[in-house]
């Protein structure tokens, strides 16, 4: 019994690194965050290089050293780059704050999409920002859920439909990691997804899972330490400064479940 067991969770752990493996991008460059709750390590996607290049650029800046971990969502995302976050008030609302321009959407359908792992850019809503430009330095790392039942899938793919006027469609492939990994797949299509956790799921887990406040603040602080580029474009030039924290009118963020 106990030697069946084993073979059937071998042969589950065998397909869902398949999945990944069939889903990999090139990675050529990474991010650590030092977090109060843990490290985390994030590889950009070579497919989305204007958001690649633009994340890089903030991080160089030094931009996301003290924010906050401003929004979780349990069994959906968590969220950071804030830039009024680095000294709020406790309970203070936050979502706001920005730079003063917005990266052109890099959507890569089939492809890349909203699998449990994956770094995707926050934006404004569709009514003041139609071309779903992303946050110049707002993001967030999906968690969202397992669908295994079919009707939930059906579900989505209606909302897929009615937000993106039917022109993102649920493969096959998609649906079967969302069956087996996990994920947000309402969010595909509209939101642009440029890398993925390589190291640290596991703190992931554990800050997607803590209190919250009506605001989904969480109640204790959680705050990224250091960000710093670990594996670099070596074409990349060093950016030069730039204005810190201009502010946005509109809170910036994925829309929930």
């Amino acid at each position: 019994m106990i030697t069946c067991m084993r073979r059937i969770l071998f042969v589950m752990f065998a397909v869902q690194c398949s999945l990944f493996t069939a889903w990999s991008q090139t990675i050529s460059t990474e991010v650590l965050f030092e977090t109060t709750a843990g490290n985390i390590r994030i590889g950009l996607y070579d497919e989305t290089p204007l958001t690649r290049d633009n994340f890089l650029k903030i991080t160089k800046m030094g931009i996301y050293d003290s924010l906050l971990i401003h929004r979780v969502i349990k069994d959906f995302m968590i969220q950071s780059g804030d830039t009024n976050s680095k000294h709020a008030k406790p309970g203070q609302l936050l979502g706001t704050g920005d730079f003063d321009y917005t990266t052109e959407a890099e959507f890569r359908l089939p492809q890349i999409f909203h699998r449990r792992g994956v770094v995707a850019m926050a934006r404004e809503g569709d009514k003041v920002n139609p071309e779903r430009r992303s946050s110049a330095c707002q993001f967030y790392i999906v968690w969202g859920k397992i669908y295994q039942d079919d009707r939930l899938i059906a579900k989505v793919q209606e909302r897929l439909d009615s937000a993106t006027q039917g022109t993102v469609k649920l493969t096959p492939e998609m649906i079967e990691v969302y069956k087996t990994v996990g994920g947000t797949p309402h969010l595909d299509g509209q939101y642009t997804v440029f890398g993925e956790v390589i190291e640290g799921m596991d703190i992931v887990e554990k800050i997607q899972g803590v209190q919250t406040d009506k605001n989904d603040r969480p109640l204790e602080d959680i705050r990224i330490l250091k960000a710093t580029v670990t594996k670099d474009l070596p074409q990349l030039e060093k950016p030069k400064a730039a204005k810190k924290g201009s502010v946005t009118k509109r809170r910036t963020a994925p829309r929930r479940k």
